[in-house]
């Protein structure tokens, strides 16, 4: 049987790339990472690693045995961490990925509640825009917003709320370019637009009414930006009728810096979900911060 430190000191070794970071790293020789990786390959009877005194390669097989060691160490580590929570209160590090919006307008408030409800927990948070792979990421709990259905996958989803977005300008731009009273009319208006830059150019609405179904819009907004913080800031400064998630702007709303543009009208719908990968939602911390999640979110991003 090939010992579990053979595989863990090959996986430090490929993630520092190299023997000299991960040797400074764990505190251990050079001379014992080699030979406890040169005992590794003559178990395994092949090559992992090609190295020389210039360059360090991962071969293809050393590469699939990497991914299928980091797989076996996590449930060892999640094994580890089960037996403890047993005889303990929730304790650990969750890695917790979700859209940079979400953390700064919405887990921003609410992180600093949980972690004082679950002192023995900490959290490490990545806001981003740009989707991880939370296997690969060694992430706990992921929160995602998508209009499509995710793809099927091993992780464990729960939907936790319908975000709708909603148009608002401020006060003053109202005052100036007037109050549209139905879709037709925004096309007179100045408007502001999230997502990525296309090419073009173009961006399309696509509101929506209870009674009266949809109306499609294609325009050149003034602004292009994929950050809400800057759209909001400039839709409050009377640059236009922007389109945001509505709990973005409960505060401007609250203060009358923004208002409501067509309030009977929606600028469509996301689904918020939430995804953990099967080995850790089965672990007390991950759990707790779950079920924290699962009952925050809804009010939370109500319009």
């Amino acid at each position: 049987m090939i010992e579990l430190n053979a595989f863990y000191y090959f996986v430090q070794v490929v993630d520092r790339k190299g023997y000299s970071a991960t040797a400074r790293a764990l505190g251990v020789p050079k001379s014992s990472l080699s030979r406890a990786i040169g005992e590794l390959e003559a178990a395994l009877g092949v090559r992992l690693i090609q190295r020389t005194s210039r360059s360090f390669e991962v071969t293809d097989v050393g590469r699939e045995i990497y991914l299928r060691a980091q797989s076996m160490l996590a449930e060892v580590e999640a094994a580890e961490l089960i037996a403890k929570q047993r005889i303990s209160e929730p304790a650990g590090t969750i890695r917790f990925s979700c859209a940079t919006a979400l953390a700064e307008f919405v887990m921003a408030e609410r992180l600093p509640r949980f972690m004082a409800a679950f002192p023995r927990i900490d959290m490490v948070v990545h806001a981003s825009d740009r989707r991880v792979d939370l296997v690969q990421g060694r992430f706990d709990v992921a929160v995602r917003a998508h209009i499509d259905p995710l793809p099927d996958s091993s992780l464990v989803q729960r939907p936790l709320a319908t975000v709708h977005w909603a148009l608002f300008a401020s006060p003053a731009y109202l005052e100036r370019a007037g109050t549209p009273t139905n879709p037709d009319e925004l096309r007179g208006h100045a408007r502001l637009a999230h997502g990525r830059v296309a090419p073009d150019r173009e961006v399309v609405w696509t509101l929506e009414h209870p009674s009266l179904g949809e109306a499609r819009q294609v325009f050149l907004p003034r602004l292009h930006s994929d950050s809400v913080a800057t759209l909001k800031r400039s839709a409050e400064a009377g640059m236009g009728v922007v389109a945001l998630p509505g709990y973005f702007c409960r505060a401007e709303l609250a203060r009358r810096t923004l208002l409501r543009v067509l309030p009977e009208w929606t600028a469509g719908t996301a689904t918020l979900t939430l995804l953990m990968p099967p080995r850790r939602s089965d672990l007390a911390f991950v759990r707790a911060f779950a079920d924290f999640l699962i009952a925050e979110l809804p009010a939370a991003v109500a319009l």
